[in-house]
């Protein structure tokens, strides 16, 4: 396929998946289905920003020019992709990589998040018949030129030792976090509350730790993430927030609550489902950043001169996952 004909797939895929159709909303029940934690309005969000964000032709076509891409590949190679499962379409910007630059890919999707991608491809070939040469399923990545897998800390190990020897980026654990000066606007908390809240805080971009400044009051934000107090009645959610408040109880432990989310002072940037963690620094200078030996694990840094508070889950196509840029490695094979 040559690439303006992938351009235009990919920006009828967007207006597909802006629509209501029949097929499109039984995918998006069956995700939920599978995957409680995949709850409509999350699929929603997700599905609006990769139409809106990615699949736009002009942005499509700007991200090609930027690399250069050829109008047809001339020596495809097959890419395998280990996709994670913890957000609705996680993966889908490892698949627009591969499929926008040329190459073939090989696709192990997550079963936490498998109906929605191979829904999607479906669409494409049926759309294009040639599709099935450039995109397939497989449960064992065999044979491929390079691989891009995304899981946890723990299965980073396994990626390294069957993939190390080829091409490759392997993805592990990353969070986002918050810097907070005091003087945010409530519409910024609230755009903050999207930060945190949504996709139940599983996201590698979503926000697990405030850090603010000494005798900050958090009562602002406590009320400006009540807009998120639904999820409360959601038997998952309810669930853990009920086991972490307590193990807080039972450690004796301090913590603050609006009736949805437990804040409690804590270190670690990597808070649990229903918990927030916070922590403090001190003087009035310059907003201090994240110190340097965690950079490693934060995927983003919400704040004023830092990413815009509500934009979290809203990257743009050259918004690369762990700041590895996808297109580039692509292009290198």
């Amino acid at each position: 396929m040559m690439l303006e004909q992938r351009i235009e797939l990919l920006t009828g895929l967007g207006v597909y998946m802006l629509s209501d159709a029949p097929a499109w909303k039984a995918a998006r029940a069956k995700a939920h289905a599978v995957n409680g934690w995949f709850i409509p309005e999350f699929i929603q969000a997700a599905v609006e920003q990769i139409a809106r964000g990615y699949l736009q032709p002009e942005k499509l076509r700007r991200w090609a020019e930027r690399y250069r891409l050829p109008a047809e590949k001339a020596d495809p190679r097959t890419v395998g992709l280990v996709m994670a499962g913890n957000i609705p379409l996680v993966g889908f910007h490892d698949f627009l990589s591969v499929f926008l630059s040329g190459h073939r890919q090989m696709i192990k999707p997550s079963a936490h998040d498998e109906v929605l991608i191979r829904h999607l491809a479906e669409y494409l070939e049926a759309k294009e018949p040639a599709v099935a040469d450039w995109v397939r399923f497989a449960g064992r990545l065999n044979g491929c030129d390079a691989y891009v897998a995304t899981g946890s800390n723990n299965s980073a190990r396994y990626f390294e030792y069957y993939f190390g020897k080829y091409p490759h980026i392997i993805r592990r654990n990353r969070t986002s976090v918050a810097i907070l000066t005091g003087q945010e606007t409530a519409a910024e908390l609230e755009g903050l509350a999207d930060d945190v809240y949504r996709y139940f805080g599983l996201g590698c971009r979503n926000v697990t730790q405030l850090i603010v400044p000494e005798q900050y009051d958090f009562l602002p934000v406590l009320e400006a993430f009540r807009k998120y107090n639904f999820l409360f009645d959601l038997a998952k959610y309810k669930h853990n927030y009920d086991y972490r408040l307590t193990l807080l109880l039972l450690n004796k432990k301090y913590y603050m609550t609006n009736g949805s989310i437990l804040l409690t002072e804590n270190e670690s940037p990597f808070s649990p489902i229903s918990v927030l963690h916070y922590r403090y620094y001190r003087g009035e200078a310059p907003v201090p950043m994240v110190p340097a030996g965690e950079r490693g694990e934060i995927q983003c840094i919400v704040g004023r001169g830092h990413v815009g508070f509500g934009a979290a889950q809203r990257p743009g196509l050259e918004d690369y996952a762990d700041g590895v840029d996808t297109m580039a490695f692509l292009q290198s094979l």
